[in-house]
């Protein structure tokens, strides 16, 4: 032993030792670290010009054109009789713009909207939104997706309550989740996720399997929140080392990777933990390197069975969520810079 040690530097026989006695104490693995703050857009101040920089995928400040030419651009819009979605003048204090996208769901007439759009095929995506829920906000049933289809289509797929083959499709979902009237509404920021190695639900079907954070992240009403999102598929078929996570305001809320202790796993998905819980076994995302993540979908879908699912039986009738700002990207994004 005293012979191995004299040829390992110091420095590394401190690293190895700290460690050790980093996983003694708080009984966590050591975990791939990702950065948190200003990311890409600490080079675009405002986001002035980010839509330029070679990593990005797509890029959405609603500063220009009309519903209908924004519309021609994403490539696929639900927008019932024209009453869904309308520009507003309310934005977040570090945008550069003037307008934001205000979708308003109305009970009886419509349950929402969305703009989908597709991009060229990447293994990993940064999605970065920023998001504002009315005062008076009720529980949500669907919200922001991004994903994968194979082959790629020019809109979004239901299929839900199916489980996925692990060849054409993964989708993931960051949405507000009430917890059967738990957490008041919205929520609190859970992921909504589809693959082929998602566990059964009770019923016998496979709805989505819910992810969530270590300490509830409450959505906020009444205020612009930066949300960004990382879908980092498997390298290979058979390795379990595909990742996910969630930023609130530039600050890493949760990473779902292979040895992250978790809750117990069951149809209704899982939550991270600080203490005690069983590692992770990762993602397997996909099965074939022919499914990437190639698309963003901005929905807002809001139903009565959300409503009655947390308990409230006489909800509001009008929903209403101002989007801007949106960046998908194949790198970390991070709030806008303000410019100055």
């Amino acid at each position: 032993m005293l012979r191995f040690l004299s040829c390992v530097s110091l420095p590394t026989i401190l690293l190895v030792a700290t460690l050790a006695l980093f996983t003694v104490k708080t009984g966590q693995p050591q975990l791939p670290r990702l950065p948190q703050g200003y990311g890409l857009s600490s080079r675009y101040p405002g986001d002035i010009g980010i839509e330029n920089d070679p990593a990005v995928l797509f890029a959405e400040n609603f500063e220009r054109g009309t519903l209908e030419e924004i519309a021609k651009k994403w490539g696929n819009i639900s927008n019932k009789d024209g009453k869904v979605m309308s520009f507003s003048n309310d934005v977040p204090s570090e945008s550069s713009g003037k307008r934001s996208l205000q979708m308003t769901a109305t009970l009886g007439e419509n349950t929402g909207g969305h703009l989908y759009t597709r991009f060229r095929g990447v293994d990993v995506a940064f999605a970065r939104f920023y998001v504002k829920f009315a005062d008076d906000c009720g529980y949500i049933h669907h919200f922001v997706t991004i994903g994968g289809y194979n082959p790629p289509t020019p809109w979004p797929q239901g299929r839900a309550g199916e489980r996925p083959c692990g060849d054409e499709r993964v989708t993931v979902g960051i949405e507000p989740y009430g917890d059967y009237g738990r957490f008041p509404p919205p929520g609190i920021w859970n992921f909504y996720c589809y693959w082929h190695e998602m566990k059964i639900s009770a019923d016998g079907k496979y709805w989505g399997n819910g992810l969530r954070p270590s300490k509830p992240q409450l959505v906020p009403r009444g205020k612009w929140q930066c949300v960004e999102v990382m879908l980092k598929l498997n390298s290979e078929p058979n390795k379990p080392d595909g990742e996910l996570a969630l930023w609130l305001d530039g600050k890493l809320v949760a990473h779902f990777v292979k040895g992250a202790m978790r809750s117990q796993w069951t149809g209704m998905g899982f939550s991270l933990v600080d203490e005690g819980g069983e590692p992770f076994e990762g993602f397997r995302w996909r099965t074939s390197k022919d499914l990437k993540v190639n698309f963003f979908w901005l929905l807002l879908y809001v139903t009565e069975h959300a409503a009655h699912q947390n308990k409230v039986t006489n909800p509001n009738s009008i929903t209403r969520v101002w989007f801007d700002d949106i960046v998908v990207a194949t790198q970390y994004i991070g709030p806008i810079k303000p410019l100055r």
